[in-house]
């Protein structure tokens, strides 16, 4: 797994660095990409079982699917009815196989985003310098906790994002990680 900044320009070129590279985004952008190396690999295949020609003939079957220079809805939507029948799933079957942190993100408008510099994808501040810092320890405090800030690319805003095990931690962490920017005056910062 490769964890990349935030946008398809970042997760396109990351895909195609495996032989089959799948990218989404929570906003429901992304694809599967096969390089060509992979189809080659899977139509020259010599299957030594019923079993291994059936997985080839269905991958085969899936690069033709998906539309990998875009990754449309449509045929992302067909993928997903085709894997659960597959499956012999539902979508309570679906539903069931992943369940979501309760988590929060909000936009807080900042005069300058020029300020905050990120590391590690996006995931850690970098400047400016101790904030991470706060909102670790503000982390620390609550099971299952997570958060980050990043500038956004296009307002004069950052992005806090929270997750917790329960809602009113990942509510309660996400106050405190706003307050703990709200009280630094030097970055003016107003929700």
């Amino acid at each position: 797994m490769t964890c990349v900044p935030t946008g398809v320009k970042h997760l396109h070129h990351a895909a195609q660095r495996y032989d089959i590279g799948v990218y989404f985004e929570a906003n429901g952008h992304g694809t599967v990409l096969f390089s060509p190396q992979a189809i080659t690999t899977l139509q020259s295949a010599s299957p030594s079982s019923p079993d291994e020609a059936n997985a080839i003939k269905h991958l085969v079957a899936l690069s033709e699917l998906i539309n990998q220079a875009v990754g449309d809805a449509l045929s992302d939507m067909l993928l997903v009815e085709v894997v659960l029948a597959h499956r012999g799933w539902g979508a309570p079957e679906w539903d069931a196989g992943y369940e979501d942190l309760p988590n929060r993100l909000v936009k807080v408008e900042v005069p300058d985003r020029g300020l905050f510099e990120t590391e590690d994808a996006e995931r850690r501040l970098k400047f400016p310098e101790g904030l991470q810092a706060r909102i670790d320890e503000a982390v620390r405090k609550v099971d299952m906790g997570r958060s980050f800030v990043r500038p956004s690319g296009t307002e004069d805003c950052v992005r806090v994002y929270a997750e917790a095990k329960t809602s009113p931690d990942a509510e309660g962490e996400l106050t405190k990680g706003c307050r703990l920017f709200l009280a630094d005056e030097q970055y003016s910062l107003a929700m």
